[in-house]
């Protein structure tokens, strides 16, 4: 086994006295990376979203707030910061988990994490991952279909 396949986040069964990894090890190795493009997908467009939220929470408490009394409405939308944070968290499970599914470079690993705090930018990198994930995947699945 070489340091490479150790390191690997799924246990694939490799063909007998080669390097590549079985059809059915494969596959498996594909639908798991396919579920993970899936959950990243609704987790980056969910923190855009909320994001986007925080954005117009932040303008009405300290720019509109300057000039008016916004307390009663901040009342109402005080749960955002905390709501974005705790999805954030989430996001970023979603975000380790496709990376290693699909073996990416840090930086692609560091520019999906900051995706999560520029606004608009979750759903301008989401749309580029999945775009390079799904023909990454196809190309996989051609090769190792019988």
């Amino acid at each position: 086994m070489t340091s490479q396949d150790s390191t690997s986040t799924d246990s694939t069964e490799h063909a007998p006295g080669g390097s590549l990894p079985t059809p059915e090890a494969a596959g498996a190795a594909i639908r798991k990376a396919r579920g993970a493009l899936a959950r990243y997908r609704v987790m980056a467009i969910i923190t855009g979203v909320m994001l986007l939220v925080l954005c117009v929470e932040l303008v009405i408490k300290y720019a509109v707030g300057a000039f008016a009394d916004v307390d009663p409405l901040l009342r109402f939308i005080g749960w955002v910061p905390f709501a974005h944070g705790w999805i954030y968290v989430v996001y970023l499970v979603t975000v380790l988990d496709l990376w290693t599914k699909m073996r990416w470079g840090w930086g692609r690993l560091a520019t999906m994490v900051f995706a999560g705090v520029v606004p608009v930018m979750s759903f301008v990198l989401e749309k580029k991952v999945h775009a390079e994930a799904d023909a990454k995947l196809a190309a996989l699945e051609e090769r190792y279909t019988p």
